[in-house]
């Protein structure tokens, strides 16, 4: 029996050529055997003390891997007994990183339709990194070789809470990725240089050509406003204002760039505003009610980016198709397929312009 129970200790997988954590390539190992069924339930696997000799590894890292282990419920431990797997896990046909820069509605909108278009194809790791890049190249360093895909919605801000695209380091660290196994999502980066599978928002002429779908309705409008965030936890690209500008110019609309919608605003009809920042909206809307102006009439509000809630509140807005993004995303994966598509971007309107 005793022979029976250790005959696993030589089968731990250490490569210590590899830059994967040696407690991550431990799990990876034990994980791997399961599938395989060249370890079943209730069978007991080497003890914390075994693989730290075996492997001249310390205590703490082995431990580490146990406890995560552990955590997923996949090992159990008997008091003077052991470590004991204690159920199957089913192999997934591919795992999938997803890093999200930030949690909003919109972004979860993708999320959702990647993973709803996947269906049991995979399972989908999301990881949200904040803007930071230093987040960033913490989560992707430590994961890189783990994943079948790595999906990346890259938007970065400096330290003055200006957003970025992309930064040398955040470049470097993307190159490590096959790249038949990075999607990016969101952002078009030309800087890495590479044949990477894009699905893309175009933030420059997006904004101008939508506009210019509903550049008659905004002829009533005697003055067009974009408020525009400049620093902010979760900053926007300044294509967008870039965008704006060039429309109003283009055709001839005088215009102003806010930095928020303020309290007491100076309120004047025909003023057609364009909104980011939700509170921004909200905070705009309720002012226009207070003081009785007719939205859609007196004064017209078009709002960025798309959500039920704007549907229902019968607010216009200008929008990319964030359900069709991700479902593009999860269709290259399956037909492994490495394509630059620019997501579709629409004018919708509603009760507000």
């Amino acid at each position: 029996m005793r022979t029976q129970e250790l005959e696993h200790v030589h089968a731990i997988r250490i490569d210590s050529e590899s830059r994967i954590p040696k407690y991550h390539q431990i799990v990876n190992s034990i994980i791997e055997d399961i599938e395989k069924g060249l370890l079943t339930v209730g069978q007991r696997i080497p003890s914390i003390n075994e693989i730290s000799e075996e492997y001249y590894l310390s205590r703490d890292t082995v431990e580490k891997a146990y406890n995560l282990l552990k955590e997923k419920q996949i090992i159990v431990s008997a008091k003077g007994k052991g470590y004991y797997v204690a159920r199957s896990v089913l192999p997934s046909k591919m795992s999938v990183l997803f890093l999200m820069n930030k949690l909003s509605s919109y972004k979860l909108g993708i999320y959702n339709s990647f993973v709803n278009s996947l269906g049991t194809q995979a399972h989908v790791d999301l990881n949200v990194y904040h803007c930071d890049p230093k987040i960033f190249l913490s989560t992707l360093n430590e994961n890189i070789g783990r994943y079948d895909y790595y999906v990346v919605m890259p938007h970065f801000k400096d330290e003055n809470l200006t957003h970025q695209s992309i930064t040398s380091d955040v470049i470097d660290a993307l190159r490590k990725i096959p790249e038949d196994k990075l999607i990016l999502l969101d952002n078009y980066l030309p800087e890495l240089k590479r044949d990477i599978a894009s699905v893309y928002q175009d933030f420059k002429m997006d904004i101008y050509d939508s506009l210019r779908e509903g550049v008659e309705l905004l002829r009533h409008y005697s003055k067009l406003i974009l408020v525009y965030p400049r620093k902010t936890v979760y900053p926007f690209p300044i294509e967008i204002q870039q965008g704006f500008q060039k429309f109003c110019s283009d055709f001839d609309f005088d215009f102003e760039v806010l930095e928020e919608v303020y309290n007491d605003m100076e309120l004047q009809p025909k003023d057609a505003y364009v909104i980011i920042e939700e509170n921004d909206l909200v905070n705009l809307i309720k002012q226009v009610r207070d003081r009785k102006f007719v939205l859609g009439k007196e004064i017209g509000v078009i709002s960025y980016n798309d959500t039920p809630l704007k549907d229902l509140l019968g607010i216009t807005v200008i929008s990319t198709d964030f359900q069709v993004m991700g479902e593009t995303a999860a269709y290259m994966i399956v037909k492994k397929k490495k394509e630059l598509v620019k997501n579709a971007f629409r004018f919708i309107n509603r009760n507000s312009i």
